[in-house]
């Protein structure tokens, strides 16, 4: 969901752990070189016959000239058995790096620094709940994910060090001894796990807003994290909201009275007991790798479909296009599963983007229905204060055993660490690190106003202390491994259903088309109902008063099917309108893309202009700010003197479109970063600040009309009111940006400061430039913008570099899929200096397309390699 938090840092936490190691490998390039050979040595065979073990008939892998695979087979088992292999031949590291990451294993990479990181990572029980995932599986399933097992390992008997990637050779140089484990099908599903973490909704806005509340009135507080603007922006379903009443479910609230408007005082625990505890808690959050972008940033999506009484084909046209920090390689791997026939043993017939170390397609289309994602964001994650005594805690006056876990975390060149797990009925406790990154959390929790306080101890007894438990919808074990393979199956909107019910964690916006002239919307996911509260802000855990109920049941989820306008639009705004009956969330993203995307929509029926899959792409690639259009008029009003009187000219006719050689959006992007620290930053804590998306925009929009509000006032930088604080943001803007782009503001550009540098997860950002030169590409000069369709978004806290991007771009035609369009971020190879490793950018970064063929007679026209895999004597 896009919501406006400060990014956190844990995309720079591996840069520490490898700057010694980058320091012997710059030794090496500079001084001996790797040498091309090492360099290429792990480039994938393309072309020609290799045998595999495990495979009952041959498989055909065709590959067009970026490198993108299109896998026949005449069984599911080789179908993802060859798609396991093929993932291992382009991205092995990558998928290395994700496990380690998600079974708290990073110390065996890089050693003790990052027991802290695997500490907690284990503590949240990722790879545990795989685990139990992987058990409930049904057979067939099962399956699937053990074929794709074989293929890796099929590839790996043959690969080892350096062939199987570079990264492996500068590995080699510190940790020499570390050898690579066979791939299992718990290594694929706990990737889901790391999914649903980046994804989490709204946990870091709880503890924001319950920050805020110890130096902010709730009315402040209330205006930093206004409600969604129902009657300004549009919710996905509209009046189509479900109104079943659920029972024992709580009333959403009305527009106006949500948890935010709740005095502070009548929150069940006093915040202030607990601030410091949170702040520890927050920069814990920030110390897990962001495998797919910073999470409470801007982390959404915008996907749409249009009914194809509004097109030109006369069928529907679906566009998509998630919103995720950057890496290198994408998080997305472009691939097509087809069985040479189909039939109920071998039912796949399906493209799209996958992740390296899952099976199957995740976003695309098979041969009757096409689908979209975008984040549904609710809240599914609580904090409890817990009482703990000893190895025990209190729950309804009854003294409970903790739940004990013990582990031990290996670490390359050094000692195994042995740690302890522990866990109330809610779920783990995030505190009591000992000797490791984190001091102990909450550990000295003061009792709350009103509550009872613990009797002191009595000599050699334990004491009773007060600690943070998290209850969050995916340590429970689920079947969003089974969904995804329901999805590719699917063949019409029932089955597109029950496919969609089966997707419990993360929970998503589902957009769907088909072949028939069908559209809809389905959001499914394990949303939990609450006895009492709102999820908003920690609460006792020492009483089932808080405790969740159940979960809202999947036919009384937000749904829509063919609507009359004849389009469906979802770009993370609210769901339902406020006669929903049950809380999904406070903290919807507040709706300027869904709003300009349904503008566009609009303006195009009305002219009565057939919507035609170039124009969706153009609207995938629209650069309106809203921001801009509300505070440049106010801009314009001001009186300046000096040099930054030629800049506020550059206003004069602008149309608010932050394209990348704008003047105006170069200055403007300056006046609003300026502007908000101004503003914000001497009067809020720094892990609240604002990072100019839509919470941004809405904060100060609110504010234009109230000319003498407090905020606008700085006493440091000497502004007292609206026209004060206007005049100095704009006139310090002008100086920054002439030290940035030179002296003449109309050479100024927007995509000369608004870069994207593509960075190694791991080796990328190590500080040592021969080791950097390696593994990044980049700078990219990009438009676009935070809350803007064109989602290349950036933090203002940090500078004006680009933080998260539309991470791949498709239109899917249903009329013919060969007229389909596709994108990656970067290509298709993991391979550094592979022709594939960003060869997809340069278009990304021009918001062109490649065309998405899929038929068996226009891939094979268009094939450049062809491999053919045979089983193994």
């Amino acid at each position: 969901m896009g919501t406006d938090a400060p990014r956190s840092k844990g995309h720079r936490r591996v840069r520490r752990v490898v700057i010694a190691l980058g320091i012997v490998v710059s030794l090496v390039v500079v001084t001996a070189g790797l040498g091309v050979w090492t360099v290429t040595r792990s480039f994938p065979t393309l072309a020609g016959t290799v045998n595999i073990t495990g495979l009952s008939s041959a498989v055909t892998v065709t590959r067009d000239d970026a490198g993108i695979p299109q896998i026949t087979a005449k069984t599911a088992s080789d179908l993802f058995l060859a798609q396991g292999y093929v993932h291992a031949q382009d991205r092995f590291w990558e998928m290395d790096f994700r496990r380690h990451v998600t079974s708290g294993r990073l110390s065996e990479l890089f050693g003790e620094s990052q027991v802290g990181t695997d500490t907690f990572v284990r503590t949240l029980g990722w790879r545990a709940v795989a685990e139990q995932e992987v058990d409930l599986l049904d057979p067939v399933t099962l399956g699937y994910y053990q074929s794709y097992a074989d293929g890796v390992n099929a590839y790996l008997d043959d690969h080892h060090g350096a062939d199987l990637s570079l990264e492996y050779a500068v590995l080699g140089l510190q940790n020499s001894g570390y050898e690579v484990e066979p791939w299992t099908p718990a290594d694929s599903v706990a990737w889901l796990k790391a999914m649903a973490w980046d994804l989490r909704s709204n946990l870091d806005d709880e503890i924001d807003r319950a920050l805020l509340s110890t130096t902010l009135t709730p009315a402040e507080v209330n205006r930093l994290h206004p409600d969604f603007p129902y009657s300004q922006h549009p919710t996905i379903t509209g009046s189509q909201a479900v109104t079943v009443p659920l029972a024992g479910a709580p009333q959403a609230a009305e527009p106006g009275t949500d948890s935010t408007d709740v005095p502070v005082a009548q929150q069940p625990v006093d915040v202030n007991s607990y601030a410091g505890a949170l702040n520890e808690l927050r920069a814990n959050l920030g110390s897990v790798p962001e495998l797919l972008g910073p999470a409470g940033g801007e982390i959404g999506s915008n996907s749409w479909v249009v009914s194809g009484a509004l097109t030109d084909t006369g069928l529907p046209l679906l566009a998509n296009d998630p919103h995720l920090g950057p890496a290198l390689p994408s998080v997305w791997y472009q691939v097509g599963l087809r069985c040479q026939s189909i039939s109920a043993e071998c039912p796949f017939d399906v493209a799209g983007y996958s992740f390296s170390g899952m099976p199957g397609i995740i976003i695309g289309h098979n041969d009757r229905v096409a689908w979209g994602f975008t984040n549904l964001g609710p809240d599914v994650a609580d904090l409890y204060v817990e009482k703990v005594t000893g190895d025990s805690y209190e729950f309804d006056g009854v003294a409970k055993p903790l739940l004990l876990r013990d582990e031990k975390i290996a670490v390359a060149g050094g000692d195994d660490v042995k740690i302890e797990i522990r866990s109330t009925e809610h779920g783990p406790l995030l505190s009591g690190f000992a000797g490791t990154a984190y001091p102990q959390i909450a550990s000295d929790f003061p009792v709350a106003a009103g509550m009872p306080t613990p009797a002191p101890a009595e000599a050699g007894a334990e004491q009773t202390t007060y600690e943070l438990s998290l209850q969050w919808t995916a340590l429970t074990p689920g079947r969003t491994a089974s969904a995804i393979f329901a999805l590719n199956q699917a063949t019409d909107w029932t089955s597109f259903r029950a496919a969609a019910a089966l997707f419990e964690v993360p929970a998503q916006n589902l957009t769907y088309a088909d072949v028939d002239g069908n559209i809809g919307y389905q959001a499914p996911g394990l949303i939990p109902i609450r006895a009492s509260g709102n999820g908003t802000l920690p609460v006792p855990g020492w009483t089932s008063q808080y405790g969740w109920t159940g979960y809202i049941p999947f036919d009384a989820l937000p749904t829509s099917f063919n609507p009359p306008s004849g389009y469906i639009v979802t770009a993370n705004n609210a769901a339902v309108d406020p006669s929903y009956p049950s809380l999904l969330t406070a903290d919807w993203d507040l709706g300027y893309r869904a709003n300009q995307i349904t503008a566009r929509l609009q303006e195009l029926i009305a002219a009565e202009t057939p919507l035609t899959k170039e124009l969706m792409s153009e609207i995938q690639g629209d650069n309106y700010s809203a921001i801009a259009a509300a505070l440049v008029p106010a801009l314009q009003q001001v009186r300046l003197t000096g040099n930054a009187v030629e800049a506020q000219k550059l206003f004069d006719g602008w149309d608010y479109q932050v394209d990348a050689d704008s003047a105006a959006a170069a200055y403007f992007n300056v006046i609003w970063r300026t502007l908000l620290k101004d503003m914000f930053a001497d009067k809020i804590d720094a892990g609240a600040a604002l990072t100019g998306g839509d919470r941004s925009f809405a904060v100060v929009t609110s504010l234009l009309d109230q000319p003498d509000s407090p905020w606008w006032s700085n006493a440091a930088r000497g502004t007292v009111g609206e026209d004060s604080m206007l005049r100095r943001a704009m006139t310090d803007a002008a100086a920054e940006a002439a030290d940035l782009m030179g002296t003449n503001p109309a050479d100024w550009q927007w995509g000369d400061i608004h870069t994207l540098d593509l960075k190694s997860a791991t080796f990328g950002e190590s500080g040592i430039a021969p080791l950097e030169w390696l593994f990044n590409r980049g700078p990219y000069h990009l438009a676009g913008g935070s809350s803007v369709v064109n989602a290349v978004g950036w933090d203002a806290t940090q500078g004006y570099q680009v933080d998260w991007v539309p991470s791949m771009r498709q239109v899917i035609s249903l009329e013919n899929f060969d007229d389909s369009t596709w994108i990656n971020l970067t290509g298709a190879s993991g391979h550094a200096f592979h022709a594939n490793y960003t060869d997809q950018a340069p278009l990304w970064r021009d918001h062109e397309t490649r065309p998405w063929l899929y038929t068996p007679a226009a891939i094979n026209r268009d094939a450049s390699d062809v491999l053919t895999l045979e089983p193994a004597a």
